[in-house]
This record gives C-alpha cells, sequence and structure tokens, in this order.
C-alpha cells in the first residue's frame, strides 16, 4: 500500500509541474524584448513595416516548439510579429475565438466542433502540421496495463476491456476506433471511458480501474519508467496516416496574407531548428533548454527518454490522414455531408514559407 502511495505521489506531481500552466493567460512566455530585425534566415523577406500582435491558442506542448522556439530566438520579432500567448480550457472555445476573429492562430487537433466551423463559410483554415508520430516512436498512442501486457496481446484481445480517452468526437475516438477496427471491434465492444486529464489516466491504470488508454508523451515515458504501463504496439502499425495535430488560422489573419505568410515563416524555421536538434543531433542541448524553460516539460533528461513528437520541417499536413478523419466525422453524422478536404486545408502559406526557405535538407 505505501508502495503504491508513493507511485500515486509521483503522477501527481509529475502532473503539477507539467500542467502548471493549465488555466488562463499563459504567464511565463519567451520573452520578445526590442532587438533589430535580422531576416538573413529569410532570403528576400523584409519584415512588417510595423510590429504586429499575434494571438496564438497553445498549452506550452512539445508539440508547439514551432512557437516557443521562434518567440525565444526571435524569429517573430524579426520579421515584425509579437505573439501574445493565450491559453484556452477546451478546444472548443478556442474554436469559437477562432471564428469570431478574437484568436489569430490555434495549435489544435481536428474535432467535430472545427470542420463544422469551416462548414458555415468562416474563413477558418488548417494551415500547417503541428504533431506526427514518428514511426517506431509514437508520441501519442495506445498504451495498456503492464501486468496485462501478456493477455493483450492483439488487437481482438481489447474486446471487453476499460479502454480510456480524453474525450469523444475528436481524434482520441478517432484513433481509438482504428485500433479496434484491426481487431474487428468497435466501441460497443469495450467499456469506454472518459477521462480528462492523462496524468488522471496514469492514476487509474495504477489503480486497476482501467485497462488501457489513449496517452501522450511525457506520460507514456513516465508510465514506462514507473512500471504502470506498455507501450503496446506502434502507432504506425494500425494508424500511419494520422495527422496527430494542426495549425490553425483565424479570420482574423487569413484576411491579412503579409502576416499570415510571415507567421508561417518564423513557424517553419523554428521547426527545423527542432528537427535540426531531435534527429540530426545539432544544437539539441540548446533547443532543450528553450523546451525546459518555456513548455510544459522541464526536465532534460526527459527529452532523450521520450518519444519524439514528429514536426514536418516542410511544413505540410498529412492530407490523407485528414480526410480519413473527415470522413469519419461524416459516417457518424457529426460533420456536415458538404465539408471537403480542399475547403478545410489552405496549404498557400506553408508553400510561401518554403519558397523563401528552400526545401528542408
Amino acid at each position: 500500500m505505501n508502495r503504491q502511495l508513493r507511485l500515486l505521489s509521483l503522477i501527481v506531481l509529475l502532473a503539477v509541474t507539467i500542467l502548471a500552466t493549465a488555466c488562463g493567460q499563459i504567464t511565463s512566455p519567451p520573452p520578445q524584448g526590442p532587438r533589430s530585425p535580422d531576416v538573413s534566415w529569410a532570403p528576400g523577406l523584409s519584415p512588417l513595416p510595423q510590429e504586429t500582435t499575434v494571438k496564438v491558442g497553445m498549452k506550452q506542448v512539445l508539440s508547439d516548439a514551432g512557437i516557443l522556439i521562434g518567440m525565444a530566438k526571435g524569429y517573430y520579432t524579426d520579421v515584425g510579429i509579437k505573439i501574445e500567448p493565450i491559453q484556452f480550457n477546451s478546444g472548443q472555445e478556442m474554436i469559437n475565438h477562432l471564428a469570431a476573429g478574437q484568436l489569430d492562430v490555434g495549435a489544435t487537433v481536428t474535432a467535430a466542433g472545427l470542420l463544422n466551423a469551416m462548414s458555415r463559410d468562416i474563413p477558418v483554415k488548417i494551415v500547417a502540421d503541428k504533431g506526427i508520430n514518428v514511426t517506431g516512436k509514437g508520441y501519442y498512442r495506445l498504451v495498456v496495463r503492464k501486468d496485462l501486457a501478456k493477455s493483450i496481446k492483439d488487437y481482438a484481445d481489447l474486446k471487453g476491456r476499460r479502454i480510456a480517452i480524453v474525450g469523444t468526437a475528436s481524434l482520441d475516438e478517432i484513433a481509438l476506433v482504428r485500433i479496434l477496427e484491426k481487431g474487428g471491434l468497435g466501441t460497443k465492444d469495450i467499456d469506454l471511458q472518459v477521462i480528462r486529464s492523462f496524468p488522471d489516466m496514469l492514476v487509474s491504470m495504477s489503480n486497476k480501474s482501467i485497462d488501457a488508454a489513449m496517452v501522450i508523451e511525457p506520460f507514456v515515458t513516465h508510465g514506462i519508467t514507473k512500471e504502470i504501463i506498455d507501450p503496446w504496439k506502434d502507432p504506425s502499425e494500425y494508424d500511419p496516416n494520422a495527422q496527430t495535430a494542426l495549425l490553425v488560422y483565424g479570420t482574423s489573419i487569413t484576411t491579412k496574407p503579409e502576416v499570415a505568410n510571415r507567421f508561417m515563416t518564423a513557424y517553419l524555421k523554428s521547426v527545423r531548428d527542432y528537427n535540426d536538434a531531435f534527429f540530426k543531433d545539432k544544437n539539441k542541448a540548446e533547443i532543450i533548454d528553450i523546451l525546459c524553460r518555456y513548455s510544459v516539460i522541464k526536465d532534460p533528461l526527459l527529452y532523450d527518454k521520450m518519444y519524439p513528437t514528429g514536426l514536418n520541417p516542410n511544413g505540410y499536413v498529412r492530407m490523407k490522414g485528414i480526410a480519413l478523419d473527415i470522413a469519419w466525422y461524416k459516417k457518424n453524422l457529426l460533420i456536415k455531408p458538404d465539408i471537403k478536404l480542399e475547403t478545410v486545408v489552405d496549404n498557400r502559406y506553408v508553400d510561401f514559407a518554403v519558397n523563401i526557405l528552400g526545401p528542408y535538407q
């Protein structure tokens, strides 16, 4: 009993450390002090004539690296943009602000509410990748209780199990459905649980109230380290086309292409710094230091243990993944039938940024 209590205390402590910025205005964003614009990293691109504030909804998680690194290294300042980071309590709240023009950029996931907003002739668009699973190193995945790993070996073994997701009618339910379908199952064949936070999922697995869950890093690594969970199968096996997280432009920035293009160029430069660090071991200590200071993950040792978040250095989303999401929402009558892939994804801003920076080498 004492061991279990210590285990639960560690999980709670991790949750407090990681989610310290979980509500309200983000309090400690990277500094964006005055500096002389230097856009030598973006040949041919000049800064905006006047500094422009761009409001960005994000949670300071690792997949926000394209924003956090750019703020810390001054890329946004270089092009004349000041980032105002804002935290939202729910994805739907963020979507409402994007549609109303009260938020310029959103760091989010696919959801019925997002796609339905796009169907109302509101210029909210999916514009770039913000998180994908790397083959063999999926950072968002189904995990099972460690004591059940030998009995839940294949997809069909999930039948009748208590499996948790953080929400329905969104990425989380879609991901689980695809896993179940590999075993000829559906959500009616399991005991589906909705647990609103990943730390609570680890607690529930440690006390054996659930059998498996869709979990994201750093909670995957933490659960493995504490011998609570088994990482099970890699997502490349059951969801190879998944577009896990998205960068979305709201109405207030799609009507200002000069701002939208410069934001994307700074974003892509930051994502490339991230890729250089985690996949080429270039300036890794510097990038980890930035992320430790400004993301919710404060332990530098975790960055070498975690499955890395995939961020496309050329910015484009996985079109097939989004198309499959749209098809699922339509099949389940969660979005309007007239929504089409070409109306929700707008690649013009990534096209602009890649033209300025060149293809990633």
